[in-house]
C-alpha cells in the first residue's frame, strides 16, 4: 500500500491514551504518507480544563474546533492527486467531546458556533477505531508522562469510551476497522504492526473487528 493505494486518507481514532497518535505516526512512515495530527499543546485552555473542567470546558472545546476546522479545510482545497495522508482524528470527534464535556447551555452555544463554521471535511477512505478499557488508558497516560494529563480521572475516560462506542455503533461514512488496542503493541512489536497493516490492506468496505492474540516475545 502506498502511492497507488485507494486508501488515500486514513484516520486513526479512539479515546485519550489509546495510542492513536503513535500508530498514525508509524503508519505514515510505513506508507510514506503525509501526517495530519491534532496539536493539543497549542490549545491554551487544555491544561486549565484538566484542572478546572467546569470553568475551561467551553473555551478548550472551541479552541479545538477552530484548530481542526482550519486543518481540514486546507485539505479540501488541494487536488485529487494529493499524497496518501494519515490523521489521528476525525472532525466529528469535536462534537463527540463537546457532548461529554459541556453542560446543556454551553453545548447549545457550541452548536451555534460549529454551524457557522460549516467545515466540509474530507471523507476518509478508512477509519481505524482503537478501543481499550479504562485501566489500560490510565496506565498508558501515566507512562507517557504529560504533566497536564495527570489530572485525568477514570470517570472522564469511561464517559469518553461510552461516547466513542455510541458514535461508532452507527458510523457508516467510511470503512471501519475496530481494533482491540489493549492486546497489541504495534510500535514496539513488529509482528503486531505487520498483522495490523495486513488487516488494513484487506479492508475494502463495511466494518471489521480486529481482536488479535498478543504476540509473545521470543
Amino acid at each position: 500500500m502506498g502511492a497507488d493505494s485507494p486508501q488515500r486518507f486514513i484516520v486513526v481514532e479512539g479515546p485519550i491514551g489509546v495510542g492513536k497518535t503513535r500508530l498514525a505516526r508509524q503508519m505514515a512512515g510505513a506508507l510514506s504518507a503525509d501526517l495530519l495530527l491534532e496539536e493539543p499543546e497549542k490549545n491554551p485552555f487544555l491544561e486549565r480544563f484538566y484542572r478546572e473542567p467546569a470553568v475551561a470546558a467551553l473555551p478548550a472545546q472551541l479552541s479545538f474546533l477552530f484548530q481542526r476546522a482550519q486543518q481540514l479545510a486546507g485539505l479540501r482545497q488541494q487536488d485529487l492527486f494529493a499524497p496518501v495522508r494519515v490523521a489521528d482524528y476525525l472532525f466529528e470527534k469535536d462534537r463527540l467531546f463537546a457532548q461529554v464535556t459541556l453542560d446543556e447551555a454551553e453545548f447549545a452555544l457550541y452548536e451555534q458556533v460549529a454551524a457557522r463554521i460549516a467545515v466540509d471535511a474530507p471523507r476518509p477512505d478508512l477509519v481505524i477505531y482503537l478501543q481499550a478499557p479504562v485501566d489500560v488508558l490510565l496506565d498508558r497516560i501515566a507512562r507517557r508522562g504529560i504533566a497536564a494529563e495527570r489530572r485525568i480521572e477514570a470517570a472522564y475516560l469511561e464517559k469518553l469510551n461510552q461516547a466513542y462506542a455510541r458514535f461508532f455503533h452507527d458510523y457508516d461514512a467510511a470503512p471501519l476497522l475496530i481494533v482491540n488496542a489493549a492486546t497489541i503493541d504495534p510500535l514496539d512489536r513488529p509482528g503486531d504492526f505487520s498483522d495490523l497493516m495486513g488487516a488494513v490492506q484487506r479492508m475494502k468496505r463495511g466494518r471489521l473487528y480486529y481482536n488479535p492474540l498478543r504476540h509473545e516475545a521470543l
